[in-house]
């Protein structure tokens, strides 16, 4: 599941994973998540950014719930420096913007098969 407010990056996504082999669920914003609303995913990619709820505070959300504790998260931001708000949210990962496809691909592999 991907969650993201920019429409170009959320494009770019979609179609990376959907080329990867991946099923992808694309949302502009994650208020859905708070309604418990979806779902449950193999990992959830979430920008940090988001229009309305923060991306941290929907992944401290999801940590917090029994169905999805256990659910891989990558955070995404174009703000440096997050390593610890994301390590305090509970993300298995963070990505800094920009990141290359191939990495993020990398890190998602590896999230979802358990390495």
């Amino acid at each position: 599941m991907v969650i993201e407010d920019d429409p170009g990056i959320l494009d770019v996504l979609n179609i990376l994973f959907t080329r990867a082999g991946y099923q992808v669920n694309a949302f502009a914003n994650g208020n859905f998540i708070l309604q418990q609303d979806f779902d449950i995913p193999d990992l959830f990619i979430i920008d940090k950014q988001l229009s309305g709820v923060d991306g941290l505070d929907i992944c401290k959300y999801l940590k917090t719930l029994p169905t999805t504790r256990h659910v891989p998260v990558i955070i995404l931001s174009a703000t440096p420096h997050l390593h610890p708000q994301v390590k305090a949210a509970g993300a298995d990962a963070f990505l800094e913007k920009p990141f290359s496809n191939s990495h993020l691909l990398q890190v998602t592999e590896n999230l979802i098969s358990g390495n």
